[in-house]
């Protein structure tokens, strides 16, 4: 196996399917462009699919959690302890994403890269136990390399899995306490902008909390001296296990032809820094949500992403792209079953 399987080609979207799909959209009942965006998406999706008309109809979620040693700062709302409770309320069904998942009719797996019990064993979860949380990042790197490159493929795994399965599309989701602080750092990292113009409230914090963030993270880049052209070690210095898990699943997605809908906040760190490791895979990304975080929109206009929604949303899981979900099965409805002129026998404006 390539050591540096990140760097493989990705697939490359089927152009003669896509225009295909654009001289449908012209022979369609409707005024030109008149479906806005979805116009645009349907097209995009049948290049992701090599089809005329796609479908979504199985999509494969797949859930990266893992702890955060730099909440010993103080960085959160919430105890650590939450993480591992959280893991347990998405295999019994009662998280926002376990819901959205069966209203999709969409699979759902639990990867736990390293919570901070070590013992936790429960039905339904892959437990990796890469280790008991990252390291506190403010006073040692959060990885190791050997469990970077871990977490990097068990996000491979699950794209493998979901590809192998059938899925059509697949959306990433996360769970560790202390995450955004990890996110934060990687996109001030990346983007080279003010940890203070990129740190928000998370799952609470106030205005005191959210500067005491920022200001650990300037502190911690300092340190290490961090450069936007290696995302790497970026990842292994300040980011987190789910991150490169994350990072991981969506470049061997763009390898495996597997169309990506990127969530939130923390999933759109993960995708810039997959893009900085392989610019191929940016091809396979849509972008569900522009989140209530506030780095988030610098974000997607690094990544040159057109976002689907825009709902205030800044609870992470996967939720925001579950919830786009219908969005892009009414794309492909509109494009797949409204019939042309032709078949109609409605005027077409004249040539």
């Amino acid at each position: 196996m390539n050591p540096v399987w990140w760097r493989d080609a990705c697939q490359a979207l089927d152009t003669a399917a896509m225009d295909q799909a654009r001289a449908r959209q012209q022979q369609l009942t409707k005024p030109a462009g008149s479906l806005g965006q979805l116009e645009g998406l349907a097209v995009r999706l049948a290049g992701l699919q090599g089809c005329e008309r796609p479908t979504l109809d199985q999509v494969a979620i797949s859930i990266f959690a893992g702890d955060h040693g730099v909440v010993e700062e103080g960085i959160s709302a919430y105890p650590q302890a939450v993480t591992g409770q959280m893991l347990r309320n998405f295999v019994a069904g009662g998280a926002a994403i376990s819901v959205l998942a069966r209203q999709l009719q969409a699979s759902l797996e639990v990867v736990d890269l390293g919570t901070i019990d070590l013992s936790l064993a429960l039905p339904g979860v892959r437990h990796l136990r890469l280790g008991a949380g990252t390291a506190n990042f403010a006073q040692q790197p959060a990885m190791t390399e050997d469990q970077l490159l871990a977490a990097l493929q068990a996000g491979r795994d699950s794209a493998l899995r979901a590809a192998e399965q059938g899925a059509q599309l697949f959306i990433g989701g996360e769970m560790g306490i202390g995450n955004t602080t990890a996110a934060a750092a990687v996109a001030s990292t990346l983007l080279a902008w003010p940890a203070r113009e990129l740190s928000g409230p998370g799952t609470g914090l106030d205005d005191a909390g959210v500067r005491h963030k920022a200001q650990l993270i300037e502190r911690a880049l300092s340190m290490y001296g961090l450069r936007p052209d290696d995302p790497l070690r970026a990842l292994a210095c300040v980011g987190g296990f789910e991150i490169a898990a994350l990072a991981g699943a969506y470049l061997a997605c763009a390898q495996q032809g597997l169309a990506v809908l990127v969530d939130g906040f923390i999933c759109s760190v993960a995708a810039l820094v997959a893009v900085r490791l392989n610019p191929q895979c940016r091809a396979w990304l849509l972008f569900a949500h522009q989140g209530a975080e506030p780095g988030h929109k610098a974000l997607l206009e690094a990544l040159q992403a057109d976002p689907l929604l825009a709902l205030g949303l800044r609870l992470g899981e996967g939720s925001g792209a579950a919830l786009a979900v219908p969005l892009l099965r009414l794309a492909c409805a509109l494009h797949g079953q409204m019939a042309t002129f032709a078949e109609a026998a409605v005027a077409d404006r004249p040539a």
